[in-house]
């Protein structure tokens, strides 16, 4: 795995597919500039083997260190991690994506709409993840709702240190797309 050009991209949970959907706000929607795809099935040939539900995922390969990629992908993956319920599993997913990211570097995801018969209707679907749960990844939103008294908005600082902040989103109810830029340092305690 090695690249000639310092962008870098990370696919995670890629299967088959090579394409890319989402475009981040600082460049155009166009090939990948030097892509890495990461996946638990060997049988799609990934770049790197990895169980998404194993985190640190660096522990799988070189290529998978600290503040190295200027995006993140993940199509139609997220909503298989951790379990509903489960903050802890919530908060170590985009941890371990937020490690990953350069800082202002991109997370661009879909997951199944709330509004869709697929969000529950597939049996390997452990999680929903809506716009609201995105709040939880924002620590301005924090300081905002919970020190500001603002909402009953539950704080979970206490394990939680990364943040992001949403540039976009869009719904159609049947996928729901967003992309979040990391923000570091996170701006926890400011």
């Amino acid at each position: 795995m090695v690249h000639a050009s310092n962008y870098r991209e990370l696919l995670i949970g890629s299967g088959h597919a090579r394409d890319k959907r989402l475009k981040v706000p600082s460049r155009p929607l166009d090939d990948w500039a030097c892509l890495t795809t990461l996946d638990h099935n060997r049988d799609v040939n990934p770049d790197v083997l990895c169980e998404l539900e194993d985190i640190p995922w660096g522990t799988y390969a070189r290529a998978l260190e600290e503040s190295f990629y200027d995006e993140i992908h993940a199509y139609e993956v997220l909503e298989h991690l951790g379990r509903q319920g489960d903050a802890g599993s919530f908060f170590q997913t985009f941890s371990e994506i937020y490690r990953l990211l350069k800082p202002n570097g991109y997370l661009c995801a879909t997951v199944p709409s709330r509004h869709s018969p697929w969000a529950w209707g597939d049996p390997s679907h452990t999680r929903l993840i809506t716009l609201e749960s995105l709040t939880f990844l924002d620590q301005s939103e924090y300081i905002r709702q919970c020190d500001g008294k603002l909402s009953p908005m539950s704080d979970f600082r206490n394990i939680y240190k990364a943040d992001f902040a949403l540039c976009c989103q869009e719904d159609d109810k049947e996928t729901f797309a967003f992309v979040l830029q990391a923000v570091k340092p996170s701006r926890i305690g400011k």
